[in-house]
């Protein structure tokens, strides 16, 4: 069985502060490329890439990808900046939970935290796992229209987020679906989170009413900060438009 790994998309810089990005839904970790030219100038960059097999409840991935983030920074003084896109938002909600002192600062990029909160999905999502594959991969085809806003993502790069849902078994994708269902954290557990924060949102996502949750977001984590993508929808890490080190950047970050 293939395991939880963290990519390393450019040369190692040791020398630098560690950036880990946690993919969406689909766990490559291979759909960040436009985000990791910017960043890499500026940090050492990792992308966690999950197994498309891979069944792991919300504690054990934890345990897992601390102890990667621990292999991969070496140093104990190296600042660690973790930025988690989606259902990559709610892992690494976890996981500064988890160890708060390991993180310098905090990126949530339309976090998935409100889909437990959206009747549709909690009541709908474990009907995914009674999909045969040929139609779940089908069905893959009509979530891309609310995850992507077309005329800023390019074909190519639709073609491979795609090609990325249809590589997860329709197990697999029901059992995440079944992990974002199960995920909440309290207002009191939020607020022990006391790591710099940056909540960024899509003001066109289909999907998820991500300004609204990051604003939520906002109001409970003690040391939050918002930043609105007005014209970008679900996926926008994926959008040519948006480069997220010079989001950090005008934030003095």
């Amino acid at each position: 069985m293939a395991q939880i790994r963290l990519l390393t998309p450019t040369a190692q810089q040791s020398q630098l502060p560690l950036f880990l990005l946690f993919p969406g839904m689909d766990g490559t970790g291979e759909l960040l490329h436009h985000q990791v030219k910017g960043l890499k100038g500026r940090f050492d960059v990792r992308c966690l890439s999950l197994p498309g097999d891979d069944l792991s409840d919300w504690d054990a991935l934890v345990l897992q990808v601390i102890e990667l983030i621990e292999q991969a920074r070496g140093d104990e003084s190296r600042p660690i900046y973790m930025c988690g896109e989606s259902f990559g938002g709610c892992l690494a909600l976890k996981v500064a939970a988890y160890r708060p002192s390991l993180f310098k600062q905090l990126i949530l990029v339309n976090p998935a935290s409100s889909f437990a909160r959206i009747p549709l999905f909690y009541w709908g999502s474990p009907l995914s796992n009674l999909l045969p594959m040929p139609l779940y991969q089908f069905s893959a085809v009509g979530l891309l229209f609310l995850l992507v806003e077309f005329g800023r993502v390019t074909p190519a790069d639709r073609q491979r987020l795609l090609n990325a849902m249809q590589g997860l078994t329709s197990r697999t994708a029901a059992w995440r679906l079944q992990l974002l269902r199960m995920f909440d954290f309290s207002s009191v557990e939020l607020a022990t989170i006391q790591i710099p924060t940056l909540l960024i949102a899509g003001g066109c996502d289909r999907l998820l009413p991500s300004s609204q949750e990051v604003a939520r977001l906002a109001r409970l984590l003690p040391q939050a900060e918002t930043y609105q993508l007005p014209q970008s929808g679900h996926a926008c890490l994926l959008e040519q438009a948006v480069n997220l080190e010079e989001i950090l950047r005008q934030r003095g970050l």
